[in-house]
């Protein structure tokens, strides 16, 4: 389910999805299907971890990121979950195919 929040949006980003819902900032956002699918495998992701444990790794994976580079962008962009999401957003069939846990497969690769 799709919601329109820009008030929930950090100022850089477009969308975000906390299971079940995907936020997104405005409503022409809604149609943009690569947007709505990277939101869609990060729901699929929160489902197979238990969206707390999500979460937690999320987190943690971030932090030791931005203590790594010193950069918040490239922290960001190098969390398993991110790197998953955005090599995939423009594949609209990739969750019919996606295995199991397929994130770890990104976590340390650099």
């Amino acid at each position: 389910m799709i919601l329109i929040s820009k008030f929930l949006i950090p100022r850089k980003y477009n969308g975000m999805a906390i299971y079940p819902f995907i936020f997104l900032k405005n409503k022409s956002l809604a149609s943009n299907s690569v947007l709505v699918n990277h939101e869609q495998i990060h729901l699929r992701q929160q489902l197979e971890l238990l969206w707390v444990f999500f979460f937690t790794w999320y987190i943690i994976e971030f932090s030791i990121h931005l203590i790594r580079f010193r950069n918040w962008n490239r922290a960001y962009h190098n969390i398993s979950f991110e790197k998953e999401a955005y090599k995939n957003e423009e594949n609209l069939y990739y969750l019919e195919n996606r295995k199991f846990w397929t994130f770890l497969k990104y976590f340390n690769n650099n």
